[in-house]
């Protein structure tokens, strides 16, 4: 007599979508209430032209870097299932997603270089660019081609990194905005870049139907134009081209001889090491009890706990709130550390796991922009694509010996990658401690 295998399946409640969205709504909509000054939408301190001057400003850049992100997410919508679809065995897929995280390591790290020296109007071009070329390569059914449209990807992805945030700081003050209203941009920089993600696996869903269907990635192809377009036609064109000479006396005495800018560039490899890991392992980690879940409906939760978390950016860090603390940041590194480490130690309910995860999803958006924030405070210009990228390049050596030992030679174990991650941001929290410590007697906010 045949044995039937009845197998559970665990469902979210739907009530989970509903409090994430009311959370994000209620933080957007209270906040100018508790804040003494007004809200980036409703300048009164501005005379009206600087006001309209900045708006203007600030939401052609804002669409422009959607648009770029979700072209970006359409490009790692099916994942390792871009090599499956060659019947390649497990160690093979491994070995060949370990491509992304090696060309960014030994081309990506200079890449910020790049951008500095020649400016990051060309460097968001390129970006475009190589979205364009990787989405036509990805057409051709073809080993070879697929390889190289995930190397032009990853070097996109480390443009993508700095490259914008790069031009607009350097515009906004070109255009001589409030420097305080940076803040502002840069948590609607993360909170813009997540919804287009989400937004980029909406259209991937209804477009697409498996790996063998192209409409997502001429959709890729054609926003990359679009975006292309847009730079060329609307951008400034008066960044100016460094002297490799020049910069190199710069970077060095700015950023290689400055302790403050080491712990900093510490501090976002941590971040960028542990998101990582997070989007490496969840699920795996989530279905390890043999219970099935769908999985699909749990990545909007996490983008969601994302955008939450920026936009708590300024009830903490904006000094016109009433809860604006110092130690805001290093409590978003501390309690991502413990949400991770309890994951790693044993192994938690679905439900708790879930919720984990969210933590820690909210957490990253709100250290994004407080990165950001304190780069633009301690750090010209002239040499930010240079420290993001080389700090980001010490992030993609321990990825990439991740995935050679844990995922193509199965050395180390979940749990121990788990681990690891949540020692990088125990790591991270130790130096903007320290950061914190060094600048105690400058304004964290004075601009």
């Amino acid at each position: 007599m045949a044995v039937v295998i009845e197998r559970e399946e665990w469902e979210i409640p739907s009530s989970a979508y509903y409090l994430l969205f009311a959370s994000c709504f209620a933080s957007l909509f209270f906040f100018p209430f508790f804040s003494s000054r007004s809200s980036p939408f409703s300048l009164h301190s501005f005379e009206h032209a600087q006001a309209s001057s900045f708006l203007r400003f600030q939401k052609g850049f804002l669409l422009v870097y959607s648009l770029a992100s979700v072209t970006g997410g359409l490009q790692l919508v099916f994942g390792e299932d871009e090599f499956g679809q060659f019947g390649l065995s497990r160690d093979q897929i491994a070995f060949l997603f370990s491509v992304g995280p090696a060309v960014c390591l030994f081309i990506g790290s200079f890449t910020g270089i790049f951008s500095d020296i020649i400016g990051p109007r060309k460097a968001c071009l390129l970006y475009c660019m190589l979205h364009l070329f990787a989405s036509l390569l990805k057409c051709v059914k073809w080993l070879p081609f697929v390889w190289l449209a995930s190397a032009l990807v990853a070097i996109a992805s480390s443009l993508f990194s700095f490259c914008f945030e790069t031009w607009m700081v350097t515009e906004h003050e070109k255009q001589g905005h409030r420097m305080d209203l940076l803040t502002d941009t840069f948590w609607l920089m993360t909170f813009f870049e997540s919804i287009s993600l989400l937004g980029s696996q909406v259209l991937a869903n209804l477009l697409t139907t498996d790996v063998q269907d192209r409409t997502a990635l001429a959709l890729a192809a054609i926003l990359a134009i679009l975006g292309f377009l847009y730079i060329k036609r609307k951008w400034s064109k008066s960044q100016d081209t460094l002297v490799i000479w020049s910069y190199r006396k710069s970077f060095s005495s700015h950023v290689l001889r400055d302790k403050k800018i080491w712990a900093l560039g510490l501090a976002q490899a941590s971040i960028h090491f542990s998101t990582f890991i997070f989007w490496l392992l969840w699920a795996p980690t989530i279905v390890a009890d043999g219970r099935d879940v769908q999985l699909s409906r749990l990545y909007p939760l996490f983008i969601g706990s994302r955008v939450l978390g920026s936009t708590m950016f300024r009830w903490f860090y904006d000094t016109s709130s009433p809860y604006y603390s110092q130690n805001s940041l290093t409590s978003a590194f501390a309690v991502a550390c413990l949400a991770l480490s309890i994951i790693a130690y044993d192994y938690q309910e679905i439900g708790v796991l879930i919720i984990l995860f969210c933590i820690f999803n909210a957490c990253v958006g709100f250290i994004l922009p407080s990165l950001a924030t304190l780069r633009t405070m301690y750090l010209p210009n002239e040499v930010r694509g240079g420290m993001i990228s080389m700090s980001l390049g010490t992030a993609n050596l321990a990825i990439l010996l991740v995935l050679l030992a844990g995922a193509y030679h199965q050395a180390i174990v979940n749990s121990a990658i788990m681990a690891g991650s949540a020692f990088a941001l125990l790591t991270g929290c130790g130096c903007v401690h320290m950061l914190k410590r060094s600048i105690k007697n400058q304004s964290w906010h004075d601009l």
